[in-house]
């Protein structure tokens, strides 16, 4: 038992529901979904470096907070309520030119009116290259 309330949801179906979207432009792909967690992949390449062929802080943070909002919202009843980003924050550790990273978004607190989702990003050999801090507000569907 995790802490998903969306029970029927499949890393296929999370990626569908990209098509179309800054995600998909950017190549991010669900690859995992764990009991209390989300994965992701995203390419390096021209999509996704800055001018000096690193990857950009700014697809880090891309990748964060798409996992971190696919999650939260994904421990809400759909129906009833949804979570949008308040805030995040976000901490360069290492820097990589090519190949993929990975993303993982864990929950630090899953409240009432807000969620804290802590993602780490790494590069193929397993090396932390970030870490972010998403705060998400959860708002109910209007009557």
């Amino acid at each position: 038992m995790g802490i998903w309330k969306v029970n029927s949801i499949t890393v296929e179906a999370l990626n569908q529901q990209s098509k179309g979207t800054l995600v998909e432009h950017l190549g991010i792909e669900m690859t995992e979904l764990g009991e209390d967690y989300v994965k992701a992949k995203m390419p390096v390449d021209n999509r996704t470096r800055q001018p000096l062929g690193l990857l950009h802080g700014g697809a880090h943070v891309v990748l964060a907070e798409s996992l971190g909002s696919m999650a939260a919202n994904l421990c809400l009843d759909i129906t009833k309520e949804y979570a949008l980003g308040l805030d995040i924050n976000s901490n360069h550790i290492k820097s990589v030119r090519d190949g993929y990273v990975t993303g993982i978004a864990k929950p630090i607190h899953i409240g009432g009116k807000t969620q804290i989702w802590e993602i780490k990003i790494y590069d193929e050999k397993e090396n932390l290259l970030n870490i972010s801090r998403l705060t998400m507000m959860v708002l109910s569907y209007s009557k």
